[in-house]
């Protein structure tokens, strides 16, 4: 029997260009005193980025394959533009448009609607509960009469999409679109990624296939590349926090010389190491479909800890203009803790892991 081949954890030389055209993008257009601002208004997604990454660089349909009008790239790619979308708290649907819906329209086949993702003409978002792990029950509408009706809540990213994916209680999944639906903001911590309640009184929806397999899927690749936007907070925090202990002076000194401080820096850079290699580990996995449930487990069993963890101390080490709105490392502190429950707790991933590799949960 042929071994497997062992995960490229190093980033090609396209992937190195793709990620400096998308660095360069965002530092033009997401800086983040802009993030803050857009934060407190009534439209929180940034439409203007959106339609530069989707429609400009065509990275809206990286995973849809050439044939329907994406770029037939792979997981590492996505992987890529999450991480440096995370480094920017990029308040666009990627995740959940780009990635999640699109992994569950790949699943049932449903062509035209990927066409429509691909063209950047729709954006499109997966009505189940941002909190959901792979795997894990999932809530579902009533099909009653050949109409929709229900209530489903903590759905990311629902009031940016023009089609909402369904899972009804027939086993189905449905396209409906949010036109026949009734999308109530709900409050989250994170305000650059904003959940709704959806409710849908006799909408009606086009069956697209089966809702088990496709959630499982979209969940399995949201959760793997998560952990690459949470690389891409952490990498930001720890680099930013070096920078200003650089610039800050206490005691006529630069306080990035104390060794307390520099032992502090040293255990995160390490642990933001450990990482990169769990979350580019889990891309790979993804792309080639090698023990992927293990891989997408590992690397969220541990990205959580890392991102807050970085957030934490990025907040701390600022010092006084870290606790200020101005300053943007709230929205990281945010955005870490969000996503330390989104696609499932460290928690679930470790009892999945567990079951994975016939070992007593923790």
């Amino acid at each position: 029997m042929s071994a497997q081949p062992e995960p490229a954890l190093l980033h090609s030389e396209e992937e190195e260009a793709l990620r400096a055209a998308v660095r360069d993008l965002l530092t033009d257009h997401c800086d983040p005193a802009g993030v803050i601002a857009r934060s407190e208004s009534a439209g929180v997604h940034d439409v203007p980025l959106w339609k530069a990454l989707s429609d400009a660089m065509g990275l809206a349909g990286l995973l849809i394959p050439e044939e329907l009008g994406g770029q037939g790239a792979s997981h590492r790619e996505t992987a890529v533009v999450l991480e440096e979308l995370g480094r920017a708290v990029a308040p666009v649907p990627y995740l959940t448009s780009a990635v999640v819906a699109t992994e569950a329209l790949l699943a049932c086949g449903a062509d035209d609607l990927l066409g429509e993702l691909a063209s950047a003409a729709t954006v499109a978002a997966l009505a189940v509960g941002l909190h959901v792990a792979p795997g894990g029950a999932f809530a579902s509408v009533r099909l009653e009469d050949g109409t929709l009706h229900g209530e489903l809540t903590g759905i990311a990213d629902a009031s940016a999409a023009d089609v909402l994916l369904v899972p009804a209680d027939d086993g189905g999944l449905y396209a409906v679109r949010t036109a026949d639906a009734t999308v109530v903001p709900q409050v989250s911590l994170d305000l650059t990624r904003p959940v709704a309640r959806v409710t849908l009184d006799g909408a009606t929806g086009r069956r697209l296939g089966e809702a088990g397999p496709a959630v499982r899927r979209a969940l399995r690749t949201g959760a793997g590349l998560l952990a690459s936007e949470q690389l891409g907070l952490a990498d930001w925090l720890l680099t930013e926090t070096v920078r200003h202990l650089k610039e800050r002076r206490q005691f006529n000194r630069r306080v990035g010389g104390f060794q307390a401080l520099k032992h502090r820096l040293a255990r995160l850079w390490l642990e933001v190491a450990g990482l990169r290699a769990a979350a580019r580990n889990a891309a790979d996995a993804l792309a080639t479909g090698a023990d992927t449930d293990v891989a997408v487990a590992v690397a969220q069993a541990h990205a959580a800890r890392v991102a807050v963890h970085a957030a934490e101390e990025a907040l701390q080490l600022h010092g006084g203009i870290g606790m200020t709105w101005e300053h943007p490392v709230h929205l990281y502190l945010k955005r870490a803790k969000a996503d330390s429950i989104a696609y499932g707790t460290a928690g679930a991933h470790r009892e999945a892991l567990a079951a994975l590799v016939d070992l007593p949960a923790p």
